[in-house]
């Protein structure tokens, strides 16, 4: 067998590379740059990992995720490959001691957060070594059209210049879109890389947008059919944070928080709560998750429609990053969008930017949001809405999302049309100016609100027209009237009524509407996933309580012991000797030599018994 295949047997446990692995590597290994983009959990890692240990100098990581490094540097090291990271989560006395080390040669891989680049320490050290290779993770960041611009990643290329000689460089990203992926080879000087771009579709993930009357009620109802599952519900506040994860604790879920307000060491331990499986639910910001390399995590939950199709799509990956199925659902409303425009209004991020390169940042935010608010209205396919987006080719149905898999049936609503078209118009003569989806959807109601009646606006014709209806469903139908070009906005968001409103209320024209025959898959189908059968039997309940257990006894999370696909298939395998538990993906010869005799025993035992 080649030496490349070899180490990745032996340290990695996987017979064969993933699309796109090997390609990269041979470039590397060729002293080429390389650029990778591959999505969250297409095994990006792997094609900076394996090529530091061929290699003959040190290979440093440039990454912007704390708990990345903290993750990795720990599989790496249970793997039985020596790494190390510098960030600001280190004391001074332990930076000294990885200093020092480095300085030793001991590590072959080496991660550090961008801002530490240029610090005495670590720039004195890393000239005196030989740099081989610079992987530059999360390689949007240097972007000002990426979502998680981070100016230090602009100062990547400074230091490199300050290196003896240019090491290989290579960039890696899960999200990047045409203008971004240019700015990212240009910004890097990156020298005739080999690109490489394995597509951005995640098979295993289900994707729903639900537009429910009670988020509450509904989160609480999507949660209660997972129990038994480990996953992530995104808010886009501290204060919503706050309050659904009092909620939930008050219901009784298992559940704990993570947001920037916290102090460092209540994010510490909520994180590591959950990272532990000591906690089933994280309830967070999107402070929490980057690098987050938690493999059985079964759901991501979105209570609040993210910025943009980057970050949804970056939070969203955090799921099924086992190759495990599993759901990512978004509970949408019109509220969502004004909290949106009104955080990346008030964002505080970049504050050393130019007046200028501040314009520029605001308004590839507000297209973002655009694109996000669109995801969230459209009626086709959700997936192909996402990959279309990252420009990458995608059929008309996936069959595995919330409006590929539900019946629909298209619906006359011409008259309710009509009456919301009457709505509008009679709002904008009675008041002089226009007003938003929020008021027209009370006047169509017959709300009391005191504003609305100080106003006047429960004097015309068409208040209380929709009582009938749900509030949820005026929305709808009022964003389908807006995208299908009935109604239009202007920058404040107020309704106006267009020609084709018109030819409506005139009668010449009728409205057709493609509504969803049920809500949403809720208990209708349950969530599959591969390896079920596994899953569902008594040894693979064995092999994880044994898995637990050895986790505990070395102060790990779970997951960095194997991951729920590789018990899966241990499970499955069901080897019974040291040269069979070798078979089992995800095994490694390091691996195997810690843990084989243990799950070896257990399998035999059960094989006993059966």
């Amino acid at each position: 067998m080649e030496r490349i295949k070899e180490l990745l047997t032996k340290y990695f446990g996987y017979e064969d590379f993933r699309t796109g692995q090997r390609e990269l590597i041979d470039a590397v290994l060729s002293s080429r740059d390389v650029f990778g983009i591959m999505p969250t959990g297409g095994g990006k890692s792997m094609c900076y990992q394996l090529p530091a240990l061929m290699l003959h100098g040190i290979t440093l990581v440039i990454s912007p995720l704390i708990s990345l490094m903290k993750d990795q540097v720990l599989s790496l090291k249970n793997a039985g490959i020596s790494a190390a990271f510098v960030n600001s989560s280190l004391t001074p006395e332990q930076l000294r001691k990885v200093y020092g080390y480095m300085a030793d040669r001991r590590y072959k891989i080496i991660y550090v957060a961008p801002e530490r680049l240029f610090t005495e320490g670590f720039l004195d050290t890393v000239r005196q070594l030989e740099i081989s290779f610079i992987a530059v993770d999360e390689a949007h960041c240097i972007s000002q059209w990426g979502q998680d611009f981070r100016p230090g990643y602009l100062k990547i290329p400074q230091f490199i210049a300050m290196l003896p000689s240019r090491p290989v460089v290579g960039a890696f990203t899960a999200t990047a879109t045409r203008s971004v992926t240019e700015d990212i080879k240009k910004h890097l000087g990156l020298k005739n890389p080999l690109m490489t771009v394995t597509g951005f579709d995640r098979p295993n993930l289900y994707f729903d947008v639900i537009s429910p009357e009670d988020k509450m009620k509904k989160l609480i109802s999507l949660l209660s059919e997972r129990e038994d599952k480990s996953g992530i519900v995104y808010c886009s506040t501290r204060k919503d944070v706050e309050r659904v994860e009092e909620t939930l604790r008050i219901r009784g879920f298992s559940v704990t928080r993570y947001h920037a307000g916290l102090d460092i060491e209540e994010r510490r331990q909520n994180q590591d709560d959950f990272i532990f499986d000591r906690k089933s639910i994280m309830v967070a910001t999107n402070a929490f998750g980057m690098g987050i390399d938690k493999s059985n995590v079964s759901f991501v939950f979105h209570y609040n429609m993210p910025k943009s199709l980057e970050a949804y799509y970056q939070e969203a990956g955090r799921a099924g990053r086992d190759g495990e199925n599993a759901d990512c659902i978004l509970l949408f409303s019109p509220g969502d969008i004004m909290t949106a425009k009104f955080l990346i209004n008030n964002s505080s991020d970049n504050e050393e930017l130019t007046e200028e390169q501040k314009m520029t940042v605001l308004e590839a935010d507000m297209s973002r949001l655009r694109e996000m608010e669109s995801y969230c209205k459209t009626k086709g396919c959700l997936r192909r809405c996402l990959l279309t987006y990252f420009g990458q080719k995608a059929p008309d149905n996936c069959c595995n999302c919330g409006n590929c898999r539900e019946e629909t049936e298209t619906v006359d609503i011409t008259d309710i049309s009509d009456i919301i078209f009457t709505c509008v118009f009679e709002i904008k003569k009675h008041l002089g100016y226009a007003l938003g989806v929020t008021f027209l959807t009370k006047v169509l109601k017959g709300s009391r609100e005191s504003k609305l009646l100080e106003m006047s606006l429960h004097t015309l014709s068409s208040y209380g027209r929709l009582s009938v209806m749900s509030a949820s469903e005026i929305r709808r139908i009022t964003d389908f009237l807006v995208f299908e070009g009935y109604l239009r906005k202007n920058e404040f968001d107020a309704l106006f009524i267009t020609e084709k409103a018109v030819e409506v209320n005139r009668g010449n024209e009728s409205v057709y509407m493609e509504m969803r025959k049920t809500a949403e898959r809720g208990k209708k189908e349950k969530t599959k996933k591969s390896g079920a059968n596994a899953e569902d039997s008594r040894l693979y309940e064995l092999l994880r309580q044994k898995r637990l257990e050895i986790a505990k006894e070395e102060n790990v999370p779970a997951y960095i012991i194997f991951s729920n696909a590789t018990l899966s298939d241990m499970a499955k395998k069901a080897p019974e000797t040291y040269e069979q538990f070798l078979t089992v993906t995800g095994v490694g010869q390091v691996k195997a030599d810690l843990y084989a005799d243990e799950f070896t025993k257990i399998i035999k035992k059960y094989a006993s018994e059966t």
